[in-house]
């Protein structure tokens, strides 16, 4: 599933197509079905430069003029939505990678409980041992925002790829055209199915 015809070529031919990937609130599953892709991750590795990553990158910033990010999982806290905003701003083709970040999925079932307060105190101290408090750190532990939001409601989403997760040769028929300078063509059930 596409926006569009989108953006022009992802590089020039004189450089490698810079790649992040971005996980927010999710279960990783996106991230693992990556890595799936086995031997051709080695081919991916002479197209691409993946700049950042929480897989196996100790990167700590997300860098500028990033041509392609893939973004798992939907926006949960302050720490996701000031993250999202820096990779829609360094960023050419944002890609909503998986159903989170498409639909909200799973961590978006908070959403039934009507706002961040009742998850805390339902969490934290309803379901607690006795012991339980509500956590309040700033700069520690993010604020939780009042509804799980899928990407697409925050920034401008140039690719849509769902499925949780999806599979490996779902992610290498989005990538590969990027990654050669074209524009991918998601069609039918295998490559736009949800679940």
């Amino acid at each position: 599933m596409s926006s569009g015809t989108g953006p022009s070529s992802s590089a020039t031919p004189s450089r490698k197509v810079r790649l992040a990937t971005v996980w927010l609130a999710g279960c990783s599953g996106c991230h693992m079905s990556f890595l799936d892709l086995d031997e051709w991750l080695l081919e991916l590795a002479e197209l691409a430069e993946i700049v950042y990553s929480p897989v196996g990158s100790d990167v700590k910033t997300y860098p500028e003029g990033v041509d392609v990010c893939l973004v798992e999982g939907g926006v949960a806290n302050a720490d996701n939505l000031e993250l999202l905003h820096q990779v829609r701003a360094r960023t050419r083709v944002l890609i909503s990678f998986g159903d989170c970040a498409i639909t909200a999925n799973i961590p978006g079932m908070r959403n039934m409980l009507h706002g961040a307060d009742p998850v805390l105190r339902k969490a934290y101290l309803e379901l607690a041992d006795g012991s339980g408090q509500l956590p309040h750190a700033p700069g520690i532990v993010p604020e939780l925002l009042e509804r799980v939001l899928p990407v697409h409601e925050l920034v401008p989403v140039e690719l849509y790829l769902p499925g949780c997760p999806p599979s490996a040769a779902r992610i290498r028929a989005a990538l590969e055209p990027l990654l050669q300078g074209g524009w991918p063509e998601l069609s039918g059930a295998d490559l736009i199915r949800f679940g």
